[in-house]
């Protein structure tokens, strides 16, 4: 059995165009352990924009948008506009997953729950998303 080793830093780049015009975009996955706490702002300076994402089917994950990713980002990079991703978006209604929700009292996080945190948080826009779509 393999064991899981969670990311510290991934950099991805790909040049892309945006209105025509060729644009470098640099995405850093960043880990989200405490034991990084203190190195992961480390790779906001001069970001342009931060993508904080969590589980549609983990409410502790949507719960860390707003008890730790958010104050962090602001605290070392305020101003900097916020797009939400909620992700896993196949798992929503997915019967197996929902039920081992029920079975830990939880509930998958709906599409107006993540409107109303991105709204509360001041993130510019909010997406759903499933890598299966």
């Amino acid at each position: 059995m393999s064991r899981y080793v969670p990311t510290v830093f991934d950099n991805y780049s790909a040049s892309v165009l945006v209105d025509g015009r060729p644009v470098s975009l640099g995405l850093w996955d960043t880990a989200g352990q405490e034991d990084y706490d203190r190195l992961r702002p480390l790779s906001y300076p001069q970001t342009d924009v931060f993508i904080v994402c969590f589980s549609l089917v983990s409410p502790p994950s949507f719960e860390n948008v707003r008890m730790k990713w958010i104050p962090e980002i602001t605290h070392h990079a305020a101003g900097i506009p916020i797009v939400l991703v909620g992700t896993k978006l196949d798992l929503r209604e997915d019967p197996v997953t929902v039920q081992r929700l029920r079975e830990r009292n939880f509930i998958p996080i709906t599409y107006s729950q993540g409107v109303q945190c991105a709204k509360d948080v001041g993130a510019v826009r909010y997406l759903e998303a499933s890598s299966k779509t």
